[in-house]
C-alpha cells in the first residue's frame, strides 16, 4: 500500500482559486447597470408629458377693449304712464262695489257706485236753471215782437234780453258743474229731457288693465280727493335700479342692459332692454342715481315688486386681460401658468379685477407679452400637483 501524502500540489490550489474568481466576476456581470434619474424640477414648474402638452393652448397676454360690467340691484315696477288712480267725482256714500283686487277690467267699466246728496242738489239746481232759462228765452222773444209792434221801448227789450242771457249763463254753469261731478253729456241731456233726478254716481275705470289696489269698503263715505282703486296696464313694466354715484358716469340713456329676475320660473335667463331714463340728480341719502328701463310683459310673468338685477356694460377701455379659462384657483389665490420655455410652465400668482364676457382684467403678476396657458390650465394644474405629491 502506498502511503498518503498530507499536502496537495501548489499548482492545483492556484487553478481552483482562479476558477472561483471567474465565477464571481461572471455572477456580477448579470446584474443590470443603474440608470440616471431625470433632474427634478423646481417647485411651481411643470413639464407635462407629450399627450397633455398637445391639449394645451398658449397665447401672449395683451391689451383689449374691456367694458366693465356693472351689476346693480333693482326691482320690477309699474309703468307710471300706464297706471290710473281712480276716485269718486263727488262726495258720497259707497253703496255697491264691483271691482275686486286682481280683476281684469276694461276702460269705462263700473267699479263702484255711490249715493251723493251733492249730486242730487246739483241736478236740482240745473233743472231750475234750465227752466228759468227757457222762461227768459220766451220773455225775450215776446219782447222782440212787442218792440216790433211799437208797444214797448228799446230799454224794455234790452232788459228782457239781458235777463235771458243771465239765465242761460247760469244754466251752462250748472251743466258744467254736473260734468265735473261725473255726469256724461248724454246723462245730462236725459236729465234735461225727463227731469228725473238720479243721485247715484258710478265710478268708472279710466283704462284697461288690472285692479292692483282697492282702498274702499261698502258704506264708506268718500270724497273726490280719495283714491278708491288703482288700475294698471301690466303689458309693459319698468325695471328701476339705483347706480352708485361713483359709477354713474358709466351709464347713459339708450344704453343696452341685461335684466336678471331670479323669481321668474323656468330660468328665463337674461332679458335685454335699454335704459330709457338716467336721473339728473343724486339721492342725498343713498348717494345713488336712479336709472330705469322698460320691458314687454304680454305674458304677465314680470310682476311689480319682484327683485331684479340690472347688468350695465360700461364704456370700453383698453386694459390688460386674460381669459377666465386661464385662471386656476388655490384657496383665495388666483393663478395662471406662464410658459418659461417650450413645453415648460411656471405657476404664477396674479391679481385680477373685473370680469366681462369671459375675460378678466389683469392688475398685477404678469405683463404684456407673457405667454400663458389659456386652454387646459386646469388639467395642467392637476398634473403639477400630482408630480409634487409623488
Amino acid at each position: 500500500m502506498r502511503p498518503h501524502h498530507p499536502y496537495r500540489p501548489r499548482g492545483l490550489l492556484s487553478l481552483t482559486a482562479a476558477a472561483v474568481m471567474l465565477m464571481a466576476v461572471a455572477g456580477c456581470s448579470d446584474k443590470p447597470e443603474p440608470t440616471a434619474e431625470a433632474p427634478k424640477l423646481p417647485p411651481g414648474i411643470v413639464k407635462p408629458e407629450e399627450n397633455l402638452q398637445k391639449t394645451l393652448k398658449v397665447a401672449p397676454v395683451a391689451t383689449s377693449p374691456f367694458s366693465e360690467m356693472l351689476r346693480v340691484s333693482g326691482r320690477i315696477d309699474f309703468d307710471e304712464q300706464r297706471v290710473s288712480r281712480i276716485g269718486a267725482s263727488v262726495t258720497g256714500r259707497v253703496t255697491d262695489l264691483y271691482g275686486i283686487l286682481g280683476q281684469e277690467v276694461k276702460a269705462g267699466q263700473v267699479l263702484a257706485r255711490l249715493h251723493s246728496s251733492e249730486l242730487g242738489a246739483a241736478q236740482m239746481a240745473f233743472l231750475k236753471a234750465e227752466a228759468q232759462s227757457a222762461l227768459q228765452a220766451r220773455n225775450a222773444e215776446r219782447a222782440r215782437q212787442l218792440f216790433a209792434a211799437d208797444v214797448i221801448g228799446r230799454a224794455e227789450l234790452q232788459r228782457r234780453e239781458s235777463e235771458y242771457a243771465i239765465a242761460a249763463a247760469e244754466m251752462r254753469a250748472y251743466r258744467d258743474q254736473l260734468r265735473v261731478l261725473g255726469m256724461s253729456v248724454a246723462s245730462i241731456a236725459t236729465l234735461a229731457k225727463n227731469g228725473s233726478i238720479d243721485s247715484y254716481s258710478p265710478v268708472y275705470s279710466s283704462i284697461q288693465g288690472t285692479v292692483v289696489e282697492r282702498n274702499v269698503a261698502q258704506g264708506q263715505v268718500v270724497q273726490p280727493a280719495d283714491a278708491l282703486y288703482t288700475v294698471a296696464d301690466l303689458s309693459r313694466v319698468w325695471v328701476v335700479a339705483e347706480v352708485p354715484e361713483q359709477q354713474a358716469a358709466q351709464v347713459a340713456e339708450g344704453q343696452s342692459v341685461d335684466i336678471e329676475v331670479p323669481s321668474v320660473a323656468n330660468g328665463a335667463g337674461r332679458i335685454t332692454g335699454k335704459l330709457i331714463y338716467v336721473g339728473r340728480t343724486v339721492n342725498p341719502q343713498s348717494r345713488t342715481v336712479l336709472v330705469r328701463t322698460e320691458l314687454e310683459n304680454k305674458e304677465g310673468r314680470l310682476k311689480p315688486a319682484m327683485l331684479a338685477s340690472m347688468l350695465i356694460a360700461g364704456k370700453p377701455v383698453d386694459q390688460l386681460v386674460v381669459p377666465e379659462s386661464a385662471v386656476v384657483r388655490d384657496g383665495n389665490d388666483e393663478q395662471v401658468y406662464v410658459e418659461t420655455s417650450p413645453g415648460q410652465y411656471r405657476i404664477t400668482k396674479v391679481k385680477l379685477g373685473a370680469e366681462s364676457d369671459g375675460m378678466r382684467v389683469v392688475q398685477g403678476g404678469i405683463k404684456p407679452g407673457d405667454r400663458v396657458v389659456v386652454e387646459g390650465a386646469f388639467h395642467l394644474d392637476n398634473e403639477r400637483k400630482r408630480l409634487e405629491q409623488g
